[in-house]
């Protein structure tokens, strides 16, 4: 993150987007639910100005959300974000991704990583 860059609070996460086109998420403790999970995507649009953009999310463990709320922000990725870059230990973005896409493909481009170097360097492509 840049010096001096503020953070922007949400309720399941805090933000900055970066001057180089990446959106950085600071994921909480929280459980997901549709409704804070929409007040999220409302945030997002505001922060990047409505564009799709690719996102660099440091995860968190929290509780398991619902169907409901793992069914809406399924929907809401393609909407908000271009791909998806998860920085945490490798067993946590594994057990997220298969929680959320057990049974179908991610709808934008995902990949985990353990260091922030490596999902920037991927990230770049969908910038």
């Amino acid at each position: 993150m840049e010096k001096n860059q503020p953070l922007i609070p949400g309720t399941i996460a805090d933000y900055h987007y970066g001057d180089d086109g990446i959106l950085y998420s600071y994921s909480k403790s929280i459980l997901r639910t549709v409704e804070n999970i929409s007040e999220n995507v409302a945030l997002v649009k505001e922060i990047t100005g409505g564009r799709r953009v690719p996102l660099l999310i440091y995860i968190s463990n929290s509780p398991v959300p619902d169907k409901a709320a793992r069914k809406f922000s399924t929907e809401q990725l393609p909407v908000i974000y271009t791909a998806m870059a998860m920085v945490s230990e490798k067993w946590l973005a594994k057990l997220i991704m298969n929680v959320l896409f057990k049974f179908q493909q991610p709808p934008i481009p995902m990949k985990s990583f353990t260091n922030d170097a490596d999902a920037k360097d991927w990230l770049k492509q969908y910038v």
